[in-house]
C-alpha cells in the first residue's frame, strides 16, 4: 500500500513577529502545484498565535472551515453574531457560504462571557495558542453561512474514536458539515493503545501530538500520511498520542 509521509520539518512555514504556520498544502506565497489538495481536503494549517494576537476581520466564502485547538484558546466573532472560545476538546466549524466576515484572536476573556466556557474558571489569551485549521468545499454553493461548535471532551475520555466532523449521513458526528463524502476523526490514545481506521477512498492522517504508526509509517508530532484507502489498518499510538484522521470518499472536481 503506498503512503506518502510528510514530515513536519518539510511542511512549507509562514512567519511572522506574531504567527508561525505550517502549511500542509499549497497555501498563500507558497505555492506547490504538485501539492494543492488530498481528496476533497483543501487546507491543513498548524499554526500557533502569540497572545494578544490573531486574524483581524476578514471575509470568507464558500468554504467549510473547521478550527480544532490543541493548546490555549481562540476568541472568534463573525459578522452574523456568532461568538464564542476555542479550546481544547471543542469542535468548532464555519460554513462561509455565500459571504461571512470573522475574526480568530488570541485575546482575553472572562469565563461566561461567551455562549461557551473552558469550564475551569479561568480566563484565556495569556499564552500562545496551538490549533489546526482544516479547509474543504461544499457540496453546493449558494448556501447562507452556518456556525456550529460542540464540546467533546468527555466523549474524547471515553477512548477510541470519535468522528468530530462529518457530512456523511453514515456518521452521527459532533458538528456536521456540508461535505457528505468526507469525515474528520479524532482519537486521544495511551501509549501502546489501538485502534482501526475507517474504510475511504482517501485518508489523510495527522498526528497532533505524540507518535504513531501506521502500516510502514512512524508518525512524530506534526507528520502527516496521504493514502488511498486505509479501512482496516491499524494504527498504535507509540506514546501518548492525539490523531486526526480524515477520510474522504471523492477527489477534488467530481
Amino acid at each position: 500500500m503506498a503512503l506518502h509521509l510528510l514530515r513536519s520539518a518539510d511542511r512549507p512555514v509562514t512567519t511572522t513577529e506574531w504567527l508561525t504556520s505550517r502549511h500542509g498544502f499549497s497555501f498563500g506565497d507558497h505555492y506547490d502545484p504538485g501539492n494543492t489538495h488530498h481528496g476533497v481536503l483543501l487546507v491543513h494549517n498548524d499554526e500557533t498565535v502569540a497572545a494578544g494576537q490573531g486574524f483581524d476581520t476578514h471575509p470568507h466564502r464558500e468554504t467549510e472551515i473547521i478550527t480544532w485547538v490543541l493548546s490555549g484558546s481562540l476568541v472568534h466573532q463573525d459578522s452574523r453574531g456568532h461568538s464564542g472560545v476555542v479550546y481544547p476538546g471543542l469542535a468548532q466549524r464555519m460554513s462561509a457560504g455565500t459571504g461571512i466576515e470573522h475574526s480568530e484572536r488570541n485575546d482575553t476573556w472572562r469565563d461566561g462571557m461567551w455562549r461557551t466556557d473552558a469550564g475551569d474558571g479561568a480566563s484565556g489569551g495569556g499564552e500562545p495558542v496551538h490549533y489546526l485549521q482544516m479547509w474543504l468545499l461544499p457540496d453546493q454553493t449558494g448556501t447562507g453561512p452556518d456556525y456550529e461548535q460542540c464540546d467533546v471532551r468527555s466523549e474524547l475520555a471515553a477512548g477510541g474514536l470519535l468522528a468530530l466532523a462529518s457530512g456523511d449521513r453514515r456518521h452521527d458526528s459532533a458538528i456536521r458539515i456540508r461535505n457528505a463524502g468526507a469525515t474528520l476523526w479524532v482519537a486521544r490514545l495511551p501509549a501502546r493503545q489501538q485502534i482501526t481506521l475507517p474504510a475511504a477512498r482517501f485518508t489523510h492522517l495527522y498526528a497532533a501530538t505524540g507518535a504513531a504508526r501506521v502500516e510502514s509509517a512512524t508518525l512524530q508530532t506534526g507528520d502527516t500520511v496521504r493514502a488511498a484507502d486505509l479501512g482496516g489498518s491499524i494504527l498504535t499510538a507509540l506514546t501518548d498520542a492525539e490523531i486526526l484522521i480524515w477520510t474522504m470518499d471523492r477527489a477534488l472536481g467530481e
